[in-house]
């Protein structure tokens, strides 16, 4: 039977020559990931159902990251901290602890994204992952409770939705731009458990850190994880951060899907995500001269060095005239905009020139909420624009503030102008 790329990669798992959408199969999993936020809460469960005594099924395949609530000076924050910390330790468990990176940068960094591999973590934003041709879902602390002790998940293969997109990407468009469009049309609940798989011309010339927007914001349709065909770049990619070996899957050209969406994105201009949903989408043009107080570039999804480089390349020779903040996803991304040039400065130069405000210690920070001292978190109502993946009321803080998405671009030229802003208006 013809399969989606998604379908081959269970069927293999669970020993099968083709599994069908709605079934149900135990899938062993190759990398389970449990982030700060979670695993106090994990780590209860497991001893609970497991015994005082247990040990869990594989360290070698278990991941835990503190990047959520890394640096807050919250007592209970701390102590959980600390608790996880003596868990690894008891474990063998690999633990990346507070200004790593967060989770889903790590992941890719580290090389547990491996085409055809099984990933489980505990953020609904793993999809991320899918980026490298690899089944990444997010679970609850229930779930990964039960893959800790097991190194198994019951799964049900879920309906792919195709989405492919086509033509040639102006300068001005970004993957961030892309998902939000997809978002606009699918809304927050159209992918409810589908896997959505990307192709399309454009997406086998994306850089990965581009891949990797497209396939964190699936989390936002409701979807059960994202896919596509691993390209040369992510190739590349995989050859420096794993000598591990992986398996490419590629969609039966009959392959069955729940429906195919095709973009032509020469036709797309750049979008903006109005308060409260990240689904509510529209073109920056009809909402340009919005007065925002406050501009973000950070997270899983905006807080790569390609982010970074854009947001530059649009505030070289420029000055914010809005609080600009700016948060990197990992340690590598820090060295990474202290290195690149953006017009004979750095990267990292070029934002400080500018007048942004930027963190070096990788993390969540805001995009979460966060605890009071949380770098860059709204304390009183404010409007922002931001590279984040949800404006949902509270998400950075104050329940009062309206938060808009964009891409780094359109973040940059808002920050430059002190309102909603095209980014076409200052790239040639």
């Amino acid at each position: 039977m013809a399969q989606t790329i998604t379908e081959k990669i269970l069927a293999k798992a669970s020993g099968k020559k083709s599994v069908h959408p709605q079934e149900w199969h135990w899938i062993p999993v190759d990398t389970l990931m449990a982030h700060d936020a979670y695993i106090p809460l994990i780590m209860s469960k497991f001893y609970r159902e497991f015994g005082q005594n247990a040990r869990i099924s594989n360290p070698e395949k278990v991941v835990l990251i503190i990047d959520h609530f890394g640096f807050t000076q919250d007592s209970l924050a701390q102590a959980n901290n600390e608790q996880i910390r003596f868990f690894a330790q008891q474990q063998g468990i690999k633990l990346y602890d507070r200004g790593q990176g967060i989770s889903h940068i790590l992941l890719a960094e580290e090389g547990y994204n491996r085409p055809g591999d099984i990933i489980v973590g505990t953020d609904s934003h793993t999809t991320t992952s899918g980026a490298f041709g690899t089944m990444a879902i997010g679970v609850g602390a229930t779930d990964a409770t039960f893959t800790m002790g097991t190194g198994e998940i019951l799964l049900r293969v879920p309906e792919t939705i195709r989405v492919n997109f086509q033509g040639e990407l102006p300068p001005y468009l970004t993957a961030k731009d892309l998902i939000l469009r997809l978002l606009g049309n699918l809304t927050t609940y159209g992918a409810n458990y589908c896997a959505i798989e990307f192709g399309g011309e454009v997406i086998a010339q994306m850089s990965i850190d581009e891949r990797m927007t497209l396939c964190n914001m699936v989390a936002e349709s409701g979807a059960k994880n994202a896919i596509m065909v691993p390209n040369e770049a992510t190739l590349q990619y995989l050859q420096q951060s794993t000598s591990s070996p992986w398996e490419i899957f590629v969609a039966d050209k009959d392959a069955g899907y729940l429906k195919t969406i095709e973009y032509d994105v020469s036709t797309l201009t750049p979008l903006v995500a109005l308060p409260h949903s990240p689904d509510n989408i529209t073109s920056i043009n009809a909402v340009a001269g919005t007065l925002v107080d406050r501009a973000y570039i950070g997270s899983c999804t905006g807080g790569k060095l390609t982010d970074f480089i854009a947001a530059a390349q649009l505030l070289s020779g420029q000055k914010v005239v809005i609080e600009t903040l700016a948060v990197p996803a990992s340690n590598a991304v820090i060295e990474g905009i202290m290195s690149y040039q953006v017009n004979g400065s750095s990267v990292y130069q070029t934002l400080l020139e500018a007048g942004v405000k930027i963190s070096l210690e990788a993390s969540c920070a805001a995009c979460c909420g966060g605890l009071h001292d949380t770098f860059g978190r709204l304390h009183d109502p404010k409007t922002v624009i931001s590279t984040t993946n949800r404006n949902f009321p509270g998400r950075m803080g104050s329940k009062q503030a309206q938060i808009y998405l964009a891409s780094p671009y359109t973040v940059a030229a808002s920050a430059i102008a002190g309102c909603l802003t095209n980014p076409q208006n200052f790239l040639s």
